[in-house]
């Protein structure tokens, strides 16, 4: 252990808030065929998607999200705290997690239990994750954003790298029980991505209730929220005297940080590690680099779509 992070699985977590042993729980979760997972890498949308899976459960009623602090609606399941609210919470359960697929509970594999995975435009969450790592406590000091961006994308960070989170998960795409949403179609079509979550999870809302769950679920409204926006948090896990936790809420925001050569670097990286994914994302680069640079990764023409899975299948361990 150094620096207060220990490895598990070849993946970098905080000692504060996790351990060897709750992961290794995790993976042995007893999972349920009506739980829902709310799964996503961190500073993707978590807090959004949990608030809007929970009002979705309550018909639009926000008083469970007014008086429930939102870990424990939807407890994250690797923590030591989580775990264990996650085991105590009455069916059907939501459930959240930041682990890659590889740490992912074993029984889910075997199950009939959703994923809902929220994906977001990598550049905003590498800012958002570097303002973030200033306020909570469990990660190491940034240091200058150059620095972080190195170790962002290398995956030298908590949770490890965001592109084989993403590729890891993504290849579950087409099962019947994982669903992939963007933070970009939620900011563009909030309404619309909730019927489709509706839909996803066979729950029929009236339109009154889907009013109801749109208008609680905006950023404005979790920002007042003391159950949502996290102020109720400790001071050793969250200094919100550097900040708050529910920052902006805003795509793009990481053309306000990166510089021309920081971003054409992100790109070049992205490129390369996202090449044959067979998925097309809103905030992809061109797939031509700027004269006068060599071309990273496969080539669009030999890139090949990988065969989607009828249903989930465990991967290898590492």
């Amino acid at each position: 252990m150094a620096g207060g992070y220990f490895q598990h699985g070849g993946v970098s977590f905080p000692a504060i808030l996790y351990s060897p042993r709750s992961l290794e729980a995790a993976r042995e979760f007893p999972v349920e065929d009506d739980d829902v997972f709310n799964v996503t890498y961190q500073k993707s949308g978590t807090v959004w998607m949990l608030e809007i899976l929970s009002l979705i459960r309550s018909d639009g009623d926000p008083h469970w999200c007014r008086s429930v602090p939102n870990w424990d609606r939807g407890p994250w399941l690797e923590t030591v705290l989580g775990l264990r609210r996650a085991k105590a919470n009455p069916r059907p359960r939501l459930i959240s997690s930041h682990l890659p697929i590889q740490l992912f509970p074993k029984a889910f594999f075997s199950s009939k239990a959703k994923v809902i995975y929220t994906v977001r435009n990598p550049k905003d969450v590498l800012v958002s994750l570097f303002h973030f790592s200033r306020i909570f406590r469990p990660y190491k000091d940034p240091g200058t954003l150059e620095q972080f961006l190195h170790k962002f994308l290398q995956g030298d960070v908590p949770f490890g790298s965001w592109f084989e989170h993403v590729r890891g998960w993504l290849g579950l795409r087409g099962a019947h029980n994982f669903l992939c949403i963007s933070y970009e179609e939620l900011q563009q079509d909030l309404r619309g991505c909730v019927e489709r979550l509706c839909g996803f999870l066979g729950r029929e809302l009236s339109a009154a209730a889907l009013d109801a769950v749109v208008a609680n679920a905006s950023f404005a409204a979790m920002s007042r929220n003391r159950m949502s926006n996290f102020s109720l948090s400790p001071l050793f896990i969250l200094d919100l005297r550097r900040g708050p936790f529910l920052r902006k809420g805003i795509s793009g925001d990481w053309k306000n940080h990166l510089t021309p050569e920081q971003s054409a670097r992100f790109d070049r990286v992205y490129r390369e590690r996202m090449a044959g994914l067979g998925v097309t994302f809103p905030w992809d680069p061109p797939p031509d680099p700027p004269e006068g640079e060599t071309t990273l990764g496969t080539p669009p023409e030999e890139e090949e779509e990988e065969e989607t899975p009828p249903r989930p299948q465990e991967p290898p361990q590492p």
